[in-house]
């Protein structure tokens, strides 16, 4: 058997494949790698017949959310033994949702990310014993509420929703008056978390504001070209009343907030690169069924060129986000080392996805290839949680010492 036959026959052994090119599934656990081979068995039997239809109609297919959380994928018990589930295990499972669908994977990271992070940065020790057991079983579920209409790259100076204690109470109730947008996931939470500047000391603070509660008003946003799955809401706050005891309690400032988008934003690096490789995924299936001028089109050398540009493009995202895991594993959480795998990786992903549309040529633009949906998503997922020029800012400070934020 020649090296070239060995090495295929060993990546197609493997879960990831070709897509993994460098293996860095072997940092995976046997229970790891079966706790994931149980996703990507249900996401190919019950997901991927349903995402055309639901992507082109704009809708979330709700059968799957109750299939998805009784995996119990955010803490499996064979992985918590000794603990919470590895980094490299949560990563590959984001990988393994994006590679299917970016809207899975930011409906899920918006509870086992974005949520719960907010609360296990932000919330009291008391808190968290309360919240977070409720948090993994999906039976409190929640969403991070940040970004406003007028507010986006701007937040830290820029968020005008306010929190206000009662002046008529004894200052156990909170008054909260604004408004937040493009809030993933809001009309099926049970709670919202909202950040609000306190009209007191003007620092931030944050609350967990029941999404049913006077005041609230929740407005689908429509005509999406991205994401179209994932339903996004514009909240309306008027008047809203929150108790002290729904504040977090670790959240005095926008620093506070920071420390919890270090964390985030490695969760999108990785929703860039599995993205990557569903679209690598779809591109070379299709290369090699489509035949062109009497040959498969994966056999014209213009084609294998655009291919290994792409594999090179997710074996680097992917290899980035591995190490910033391991680098996280280990306590070490810096805005700069977050920001540079989601600039990074959402680089890269919009090459692959282009690349792979490209290769499907007039295909590329329906959904049967899949690759349409990818190219599209992947528009969304360059912007959020920082968008490129934002984190290369982050980067370019740690470089220099200098701030080129505006003042």
């Amino acid at each position: 058997m020649s090296l070239d036959i060995r090495v295929e026959t060993a990546a197609a052994e493997r879960l990831y494949g070709v897509c993994d090119y460098y293996d860095a599934e072997s940092l995976l656990t046997e229970d790891e790698r079966r706790v994931l081979g149980r996703l990507r068995d249900f996401l190919d039997r019950e997901a991927k017949p349903l995402l055309a239809d639901y992507w082109e109609r704009g809708e979330f297919p709700a059968e799957l959310a109750r299939p998805l959380i009784d995996l119990d994928l955010m803490e499996p018990a064979e992985l918590t033994v000794h603990g919470s589930a590895r980094g490299i295990y949560q990563g590959f499972r984001i990988f393994e949702l994006a590679r299917t669908d970016a809207s899975l994977a930011t409906w899920y990271t918006a509870q086992a990310g974005l949520f719960r992070t907010a609360i296990r940065v932000g919330a009291s020790q008391e808190q968290q014993r309360e919240w977070m057991p409720r948090i993994i079983d999906f039976s409190l579920k929640g969403v991070f509420s940040l970004t406003e209409p007028e507010s986006g790259s701007d937040i830290a100076g820029g968020l005008s929703t306010t929190a206000l204690r009662d002046p008529e109470g004894n200052g156990d109730t909170w008054i909260l008056n604004g408004a937040k947008r493009w809030i993933g996931g809001a009309s099926t939470a049970d709670v919202l978390a909202v950040f609000a500047r306190d009209v007191a000391d003007g620092q931030v603070k944050a609350f967990l504001v029941d999404r049913k509660a006077a005041g609230v008003t929740l407005e689908k946003i429509h005509r999406k070209t991205s994401l179209r799955m994932m339903q996004n809401a514009h909240i309306t706050l008027e008047g809203v009343r929150v108790p002290e005891s729904m504040r977090l309690h670790n959240v005095n400032s926008f620093k506070d907030v920071a420390a919890m988008l270090k964390a985030m934003r490695s969760d999108v690096a990785w929703i860039a690169t599995g993205i990557q490789a569903g679209a690598f995924e779809a591109a070379l299936r299709y290369v090699r069924e489509r035949q062109q001028f009497g040959r498969p089109l994966g056999s014209f050398q213009l084609v294998q060129e655009k291919l290994a540009r792409m594999l090179g493009n997710l074996t680097a995202s992917l290899s980035l986000v591995v190490r910033l895991t391991e680098q996280q594993a280990r306590g070490i959480y810096r805005d700069q080392d977050s920001a540079l795998a989601k600039m990074q990786s959402c680089l890269a992903m919009r090459e692959t996805v282009a690349l792979a549309r490209e290769l499907a040529g007039g295909n590329g633009i329906t959904l049967e290839s899949d690759v349409a949906r990818f190219h599209a998503d992947a528009e969304a997922v360059y912007s959020y949680e920082g968008t490129h020029e934002i984190n290369a800012l982050i980067v370019g400070r740690a470089l220099t010492g200098e701030s080129a934020f505006a003042r």
